[in-house]
């Protein structure tokens, strides 16, 4: 989601609309959208919709189910993440508000993956249903809200830890330029919350002041235990942060 302080000087300076969409290749393209109308909301004051995906668009259906019991990468889950999800099927939905998988379905979802039998089994559904990978939550108008990727969860300790919730509150710090949170691995937590950050032309930063910044919003098991600085975050082809390389490249840190 686009943060209200970058909306703000990108109209600034280029002076026209902007909206916001939520989707994915599997789905054709965006599969959600957040009209112009909540941006300009967002820039008279009003950023509460800002941060959601938006609606689904005409014959686009979206639903949140528990997720999986084995977690991301078959690690684990523990905490209240979608409720209780060990006895939870498949296509049973979490009750509303509740963070899960986000599924969607429509005319323009594809049918399956061209000669990968098993990857198709386990993304599309028999109903027809495409589940993401992403995690998020639906409110009481149907809006959704998109807070990470399941393979994005840091569970260390125990505890799950989004690691989109802990980037958007470092985001806010004077001295970040851009921020990348993942999970490292660690003898004794399993992983830790480690936070990669670049700092904003001439600025120094004590990651001491970070971790404070980070605890006064968030839980204490949800402060980056572990802090690098470095001069750009990786990115792939299409202008996301790689986290498969900034995992590979902690390693050598």
């Amino acid at each position: 989601a686009i943060t209200p302080e970058l909306l703000t000087e990108a109209s600034q300076r280029l002076g026209c609309e902007f909206s916001g969409g939520y989707g994915m290749t599997e789905a054709s393209g965006n599969a959600v959208f957040l009209d112009a109308a909540a941006h300009r909301l967002a820039l008279h004051g009003d950023a509460r919709p800002l941060t959601s995906a938006g609606f689904p668009g005409p014959l686009t259906r979206a639903r949140i189910t528990p997720v999986p019991a084995d977690g991301p990468d078959h690690s684990p889950i523990a905490g209240p993440i979608a409720g209780t999800v060990a006895a939870a099927a498949r296509g049973a939905e979490v009750r509303t508000g509740e963070v899960g998988q986000i599924e969607l379905a429509g005319p323009q979802v594809a049918a399956g993956y061209w000669g990968r039998p098993d990857a198709t089994a386990d993304t599309f559904g028999s109903d027809g249903w495409l589940r993401t990978g992403d995690l998020g939550r639906l409110d009481d108008d149907g809006r959704l809200w998109v807070t990470d990727r399941l393979k994005d969860l840091v569970i260390s300790g125990g505890e799950n830890v989004s690691a989109r919730e802990v980037e958007l509150v470092l985001a806010t710090h004077p001295a970040v330029k851009a921020v990348a949170v993942v999970g490292s691995p660690d003898a004794r937590w399993g992983e830790v919350v480690t936070a990669v950050v670049v700092a904003r032309d001439g600025r120094t930063i004590d990651h001491a002041e970070l971790q404070a910044h980070v605890r006064s919003s968030l839980a204490p098991f949800k402060v980056p235990k572990r802090i690098e600085m470095v001069e750009a975050l990786p990115q792939n082809a299409t202008g996301k942060v790689d986290k498969v390389a900034l995992r590979a490249t902690l390693g050598r840190f």
